[in-house]
């Protein structure tokens, strides 16, 4: 990776960190996120649990982000055991939108290896 492009993907990963924490919404409540493509974090208690990118889909951040919620991502079947309702017991999220589909890779990445979601490496 290039130098200016480390500093892109280390501004971009400032940016992520000072966007709006939100809640994951209750039932019959909308889940507040945007349908372009991004990267997002996933906490509970301030303790990351997750973080990824959206790859393809439509709908971006929202289609990604209302997998977990509903139970249709590899995240929400290995670590919450299938139920992504959970998600909805205190959790929360907060994301960037990102278009170029490297950036979203390499920024990921970098979140993934400073943040270090609590999953990672335990096997659940």
């Amino acid at each position: 990776m290039m130098a200016s492009e480390k500093q892109k993907i280390e501004k971009l990963f400032t940016s992520l960190c000072q966007q709006p924490i939100l809640q994951f919404p209750q039932e019959h409540k909308k889940l507040q996120a945007t349908t372009k493509p991004g990267v997002y974090v996933i906490r509970k208690k301030n303790i990351v649990r997750h973080v990824g990118r959206t790859h393809r889909g439509k709908k971006g951040l929202f289609q990604r982000l209302n997998n977990h919620l509903h139970g249709s991502s590899s995240f929400t079947n290995e670590y919450l055991k299938g139920n992504g309702a959970i998600l909805r017991k205190g959790y929360t999220y907060q994301f960037l939108v990102v278009k170029n589909a490297r950036l979203r890779a390499l920024l990921e990445a970098y979140a993934i290896g400073t943040l270090c979601p609590k999953h990672i490496g335990l096997g659940e």
